[in-house]
């Protein structure tokens, strides 16, 4: 894309206006989304784009420039005000290549063969039931090409791929509206779909909005509630993954883990970890968008509180080493830390067992949308399906319900943890910007939760 010498003359253009610091961010992505809605198609899109970012560090300042081309960037340098700095001119090393391994690229298929995907979903959710109302699909994939360069002489370079099919279904019935949601993807080819099956991934989105609507209103108090690994991680992205995100820390928006590593800051049962390197999951990769490989990291172990996560600009001023978390959406974003693959390993216990020690509670096999005061943790999440458990046996569903806490203490509280583990793929808000994750959990018994509902 560039040779040796433009990128290291941007460099030290950059370097020239002072700064103890200088990165380099290039991109060039191809996208292609295909929306399906009421059996047409509604949206239909393929493009490539690109750009490139340059980031200046100087002690506690950071400034970030952004620019289609090159010579643009170049432009935007020139205008900096210059600084009175002798710095030693940027030599770049050897280029670095880590690439995810695929074997079928998205950009070689056909427009029209992910087309097909689309309407196949479509009609399998459709076929499930006569109460199925409207079906929405939405297909998408997203190949990004990507160099790093920094003043310490870095040069990476990688390929990343994200694969995602989203399905939204709404059922009726006497006049009862119920919406079910199912979504799948990663970091994958278009090999993806020789092991989905797309109609199984229809039907339960289908399955789960016509199994609500002969559901009985949820009613309000506190009870049991054992989240299933069916339910996927959003509880523990919200509930503390946001909060361990380093510039959070230093903010202070997170007041209840601040000055807390090697104390207890929930149950002794919950490990949560971070690990970009399960590749295949949708927040993995195998360095991060400042060039910094993947690696694990441990969040909480057995109930202490052992790390956060850094990205470069956070580490540097910390004095800690990166955990290989700094993220950005593209090129025109200065990156920040943020989670990958955030989850809570599993235990030991079958998750029968846990739901059969349960005498009156709810299960949770689908959270819906929700919000999280980072400050206070105090959270609101909407319940997708849900199901009453009477002495230890699963009951008729309910819909309506509410959960409603404050999550350090629901982590301090778990007393149960399974054996199984999963993630759900989903898309993470920030400052703005948007980057890919999954989140994770066994099944975990809240041995006490106000439920909010409607009867």
């Amino acid at each position: 894309m560039f040779s040796k010498n433009e990128l290291e003359h941007i460099l030290n253009a950059a370097r020239k206006k002072g700064g103890d610091f200088i990165e380099l961010y290039v991109e060039s992505s191809s996208v292609s989304r295909i929306k399906l809605e009421d059996t047409r198609l509604q949206e239909v899109v393929s493009g490539e784009e690109g750009g490139m970012g340059l980031r200046i560090l100087s002690g506690m300042e950071s400034m970030y420039l952004s620019a289609i081309q090159s010579e643009e960037l170049k432009g935007l340098i020139k205008n900096l005000a210059q600084r009175e700095v002798k710095l030693p001119e940027i030599r770049l090393g050897s280029p670095v290549k880590k690439e995810m391994m695929v074997k079928i690229h998205p950009s070689q298929i056909s427009i029209e063969d992910k087309a097909r995907i689309v309407k196949e979903a479509d009609q399998f959710a459709r076929k499930t039931a006569g109460e199925v109302r409207q079906v929405e699909v939405v297909y998408s994939d997203v190949e990004k090409d990507i160099v790093i360069l920094n003043s310490s002489g870095l040069w990476m370079t990688g390929k990343r791929l994200y694969i995602q099919l989203f399905i939204r279904v709404v059922a009726e019935k006497e006049g009862l509206i119920q919406t079910g949601t199912e979504r799948v993807g990663g970091t994958t080819g278009f090999e993806f779909f020789d092991k989905v099956d797309v109609g199984l991934v229809a039907r339960t989105a289908s399955e789960r909005a016509v199994r609500m609507l002969d559901a009985r209103k949820a009613p309000s108090g506190k009870r049991t509630v054992i989240l299933s690994s069916e339910a996927g991680g959003t509880m523990i992205h919200e509930a503390i993954g946001h909060s361990l995100e380093a510039d959070s820390i230093r903010k202070g928006t997170s007041p209840q883990y601040v000055g807390m590593l090697g104390r207890k800051v929930a149950s002794e049962l919950i490990t949560v970890v971070d690990d970009p390197t399960l590749f295949g999951n949708q927040g993995s990769y195998p360095f991060d968008d400042e060039g910094t490989i993947a690696q694990r990291t441990v969040l909480v172990e057995k109930g202490i509180l052992r790390n956060y996560l850094y990205d470069t600009y956070t580490s540097r001023l910390e004095k800690r080493d990166s955990t290989g978390n700094g993220r950005r959406e593209n090129y025109q974003f200065n990156p920040l830390p943020r989670m990958s693959n955030t989850f809570i390993l599993p235990g030991a216990e079958n998750p029968e067992e846990i739901i059969k020690s349960v005498r009156k509670g709810l299960l949770v096999r689908r959270m819906g949308g929700g919000e999280v005061n980072t400050t206070s943790g105090d959270f609101v999440f909407d319940v997708e399906e849900g199901y009453d458990i009477e002495d230890g046996e699963i009951k008729a569903p309910i819909r309506g319900a509410v959960l409603m806490g404050n999550g350090p203490a629901i982590l301090r509280s778990i007393n149960r943890v399974g054996r199984d583990l999963r993630f759900i793929p989903g898309t993470c808000g920030k400052d703005g910007q948007w980057v890919p994750v999954s989140d994770g959990q066994p099944t975990l018994r809240i041995p006490e939760i106000l439920i909010g509902g409607t009867e």
